[in-house]
This record gives C-alpha cells, sequence and structure tokens, in this order.
C-alpha cells in the first residue's frame, strides 16, 4: 500500500514527475499523460512554406558566388529578388508551401502596402541566418507584420498597430524573465512592492515574484468558480490600492482556460481611469487564439498594458521558441521612466551610456532588448533571424486565412475531445461562453456530487487529502493530471489538457475515472450503516 502522504509537501513539478513515475510503473494499463499543456497539432503550411523559402533562400545565396566552387554561398543581393521569386514560384506551382509564399508576397503588398522586394531580401537573409539581427528588437518587415498580426487576435483591431513596437523573444518564457529583470533593473518595480495576481494562474507566474531578486509582495486576484471563473468586483477592487505597482494575469486562464469576460474588462478599464492610471499590466495571451471573440486587456487599456504571446501553443510551435512583446508607444511605463527621482535617472544613465546618447528617451521595451544581453552585448541581442521568419510566417498564415479555417478547425478537435470525456464519465459538460476549452478542470467535489450526491462527495472530501486522488487516479489507472492547488486553486482539482492526446484517449480518461469512481461508491455504500 503506498503512502501518498509522503507527497504532500512537493511542488507542483516535483508532482508532475512523481506522477508520470507512478502512472507509468504499472504494467497491466498505459499510461495517459494529460497534464501536459503541449498540443500534438501543427500548423504544416506555414512550415512547408518555411522550408521550400529555405531552397529558395539558398540558391539565391550562390548568385552571389557562382563563379566559385560547389557548396560555397554569398550574401543574398536584393536587385531582382521579386522577378527571381516569381519565377521560382511558377516552375513550382505544384508545392503547396511554394504557392503559400506566392500568395503571401502578394499579402504582404497588395493588403499591408509593405514593399515586395525588401520583404523577399529580409526573408532570404533571414532564412539563412547569415546576418545579425538588425534591428535587434526584430527585422523592420517583421515587426509589421507580426503587429499587425498581434493586433487582429489579441484586440480585434481597436489599436492600431502602427502605434505598437513588438520585441521578438524567446517564448512567453523569455519574455516574461525579461520583462521582470528591466522593471526591477529600471526601478519601476522595487523590493517589498505589491504585485497583483489573478488567481489561479501558471505556478511558476507565483514562484516568479517570490524571488529574492525581485522580493515582491503578491496580492491574490481570485477568481470565483461558481461564476464561471471570472474575478468578482470585489476582487478587482483590490487594484485600487497605490500600493500594487502591477497586475499580473494570464487572459484566457491556466489551468481553468477561461477568458475575461466584458464586465471584469470594463470593471479594470473604469478602475484604470478613475482610480489607477499608474498602474502597470502584465498579461500573457497565450491561448487568447482559442477562444471566441477574444479581447486581451490590451483592447481596453493599452497605455498601461505590456502584452506577452507565445505561438507555442495554436502553431503547435513548442519547440521553435517563438513569442512576442508588445507596447503601446504611447505607455505609462515610458512616463514613469521620465519620472524617476534625480539619482535613479544618473544611475540608469550610466547602466545605458554604452547604447546611446539619449538614455532619458531610450524606451522601456528598448530597455528590455538590452537588459536581455546584459546592456553590454546590446549589438548581438535578438531572437534568431530564422526563429523571425518562422513566426512571420505563422502570421501570415493566420492574417491571410480570412475565414478562419484554421482556428475553427483546432477548436472542434479540442471540443469533440472535451465532449468524449464528459460524456464516457457520465456528467454534463461545462457550458460558458467564455471558456476556452484548451484545459478542463476537474473539481473532485464537484464531480463526486454530479455522479452520486452530496453526501457521497462529502466523503470523498474527508476521505483523501488533496492530491491524494491524483495519485490514486496515476497509480489505479494510469492518467496523469497535473493538480489545480499547484496553479492555486482553493478546491481538490485535476487539469487535464484537451490538447495533447487524441479524442479516444480522452474516452478511456473518461471511462477509467467513472470506474475509479464506481469503485469508491461501492466502499463507501459499504461503509454505510
Amino acid at each position: 500500500m503506498i503512502d501518498y502522504s509522503q507527497f504532500a509537501q512537493l511542488s507542483p513539478f516535483e508532482l508532475k514527475d512523481e506522477l508520470i513515475k507512478l502512472a507509468s510503473g504499472k504494467s497491466d494499463h498505459l499510461m495517459l499523460n494529460a497534464g501536459r499543456g503541449n498540443p500534438n497539432f501543427i500548423a504544416t503550411l506555414p512550415r512547408r512554406a518555411f522550408f521550400r523559402l529555405g531552397l529558395f533562400a539558398t540558391a539565391e545565396s550562390e548568385l552571389s558566388f557562382s563563379y566559385m566552387q560547389k557548396d560555397i554561398g554569398g550574401l543574398p543581393r536584393i536587385e531582382g529578388i521579386e522577378a527571381r521569386f516569381e519565377r521560382f514560384v511558377s516552375e513550382n506551382r505544384d508545392q503547396a508551401g511554394v504557392v503559400f509564399l506566392g500568395r503571401a508576397l502578394s499579402y504582404v503588398r497588395d493588403q499591408l502596402g509593405l514593399n515586395a522586394s525588401d520583404f523577399l531580401h529580409e526573408m532570404v537573409e533571414g532564412i539563412l541566418g547569415c546576418n545579425y539581427p538588425v534591428p535587434p528588437r526584430m527585422l523592420e518587415v517583421s515587426e509589421q507584420i507580426v503587429r499587425q498580426y498581434l493586433m487582429r487576435e489579441m484586440v480585434g483591431g481597436q489599436v492600431s498597430a502602427l502605434d505598437v513596437d513588438v520585441f521578438a523573444v524567446e517564448g512567453g518564457t523569455a519574455a516574461m524573465t525579461y520583462i521582470f529583470d528591466s522593471l526591477k533593473k529600471n526601478l519601476l518595480v522595487k523590493s517589498g512592492d505589491k504585485v497583483a495576481i489573478g488567481m489561479p494562474v501558471f505556478t511558476p507566474y507565483i514562484e516568479i515574484p517570490e524571488l529574492d531578486v525581485y522580493g515582491l509582495t503578491e496580492v491574490q486576484i481570485s477568481a470565483d468558480p461558481d461564476d464561471g471563473w471570472q474575478y468578482p468586483d470585489s476582487e478587482l477592487e483590490k487594484l485600487k490600492d497605490p500600493a500594487i505597482k502591477i497586475f499580473f494575469c494570464i487572459n484566457p486562464s491556466n489551468p481553468p482556460s477561461v477568458k475575461l469576460d466584458d464586465r471584469s474588462l470594463n470593471k479594470i478599464a473604469q478602475i484604470v481611469k478613475n482610480d489607477r492610471p499608474d498602474l502597470m499590466i502584465l498579461t500573457d495571451d497565450v491561448y487568447g487564439t482559442f477562444a471566441d471573440g477574444f479581447r486581451s486587456l490590451f483592447a481596453v487599456c493599452p497605455e498601461n498594458t505590456i502584452l506577452v504571446y507565445s505561438y507555442s501553443k495554436y502553431f503547435g510551435a513548442t519547440g521553435w521558441r517563438l513569442g512576442a512583446v508588445a507596447l503601446r508607444q504611447s505607455n505609462i511605463m515610458d512616463s514613469a521612466l521620465a519620472a524617476l527621482p534625480d539619482t535613479d535617472k544618473q544611475m540608469l544613465e550610466r547602466r545605458y551610456a554604452s547604447i546611446t546618447t539619449d538614455v532619458p528617451g531610450l524606451k522601456l521595451i528598448d530597455r528590455l532588448v538590452a537588459d536581455s544581453r546584459t546592456v553590454a552585448l546590446n549589438h548581438t541581442a535578438g531572437l534568431s533571424t530564422p526563429q523571425q521568419v518562422q513566426m512571420v510566417l505563422f502570421s501570415l498564415f493566420a492574417l491571410m486565412d480570412e475565414g478562419d479555417v484554421y482556428k475553427t478547425a483546432l477548436k472542434g478537435v479540442i471540443r469533440r475531445r472535451q465532449s468524449a470525456l464528459y460524456a464516457e464519465l457520465g456528467i454534463a459538460m461545462p457550458e460558458d461562453p467564455n471558456s476556452v476549452d484548451y484545459y478542463t478542470l476537474l473539481d473532485m467535489e464537484k464531480v463526486s456530487e454530479q455522479l452520486y450526491g452530496r453526501d457521497f462527495s462529502l466523503w470523498v472530501k474527508t476521505r483523501f487529502a488533496p492530491n491524494e486522488l491524483l495519485f490514486r487516479i496515476a497509480d489505479e489507472t494510469g492518467i496523469v493530471l497535473l493538480p489545480g492547488r499547484g496553479f492555486g486553486t482553493q478546491h481538490p482539482s485535476g487539469r487535464a489538457s484537451l490538447a495533447n492526446l487524441n479524442e479516444f484517449e480522452y474516452a478511456r480518461i473518461g471511462r477509467a475515472l467513472r470506474k475509479m469512481a464506481d469503485e469508491y461508491h461501492s466502499a463507501w455504500k459499504a461503509e454505510r450503516p
């Protein structure tokens, strides 16, 4: 008999490893890891385009050194590149990726109004990786395309893309690392300051502010599970506290997988407008592209918000490490830098003097770039150019999909998986127009009550410690669910990703959980007088 209490003090990621070890240690069942957020679907067309573009770019390189021996190329030339590319497209029309590249060039030129030759030259040099990223924050044409994508998907075009700066980074995790580091280095947050965190939340986001290097005091803004995981007004009112320097949240949330509703967005916007025009907002919107009618906090509080987006989930690109930080060109962070005391400005003058003669005019987003390379190495900062090219192709793929065919297909896949799980479990699938369904949170108490009533639910709650049930599930069924309490939920629950297994496997999870519940119900009945 396993003593599950031994796992009580483990961190969420240690718990994950132990759950996997337990679930995979039996010969009578296969392990199903529903705890992973890594999707098992990927966008193939922009990847085909990437590899076909690489072949064109290599041929372009070889034109420069054609007089030399084989296998040596030079820097590609912009003169005549558009005509050569059109010939390449015409000669390879049987290749889907090439046809996409031809359509993308037309879209960039005719819909976005960008110079076609400049775009092609940047893409060719970028995919070859033959030059440093210049500018280091993001390649010029690439930034214009990516910000068009971000503004369409995250804010519905309510903020002009022309007024937004973008920093291409190595995924959302790098974005958070750079942001917290620069906020601290630039004295916009100091040890002892309060940071409000929207709960529940991805576990590392609870841990970052607590690190000694930041020393921030956390204030929980708790979502109400009985109100569709929205933040009650009473919780949002905490943001009026002037000691809170920044509000940090994931939207749509992780693990409830629910977007902020209009009431919450408007409430936050009113608090910012009327009470806290100085409040900084940091929002991670990685799941926004899975939501219906999504609006980021960047849409309602653009001057206060630092927007973080990762391409990892929507395009199945976790290994690519593609993310972006977006800031309105007119923002309160830059205003706060300008309002710092003279002694602080002098310190920052010394910090950034090696990269500019106008330190007061150095925007926060450009300080992020410099700080990401310890300032002194600012000239070699920036996301690798092949990564930026793939980011651009992903962005164009979405922008050109005017009927949202790809998005609709992914939503359908995820929701069919959810339906299969709940059908086999034998309870009604949650219905919420704000739900994104990338994850589903199985509240053990509520599931028990829906299956067999309140008395049985209370027995389960008192009989098992919060995470013990998850270890029993892993041990007895081979199914790995992540503990909701590790994300800051107040009830015993398990998070199941709906993105990383196939539909029949979710049905199997539902059957296994129902079988286990039936067995516990029999045990409960046997104990009753």
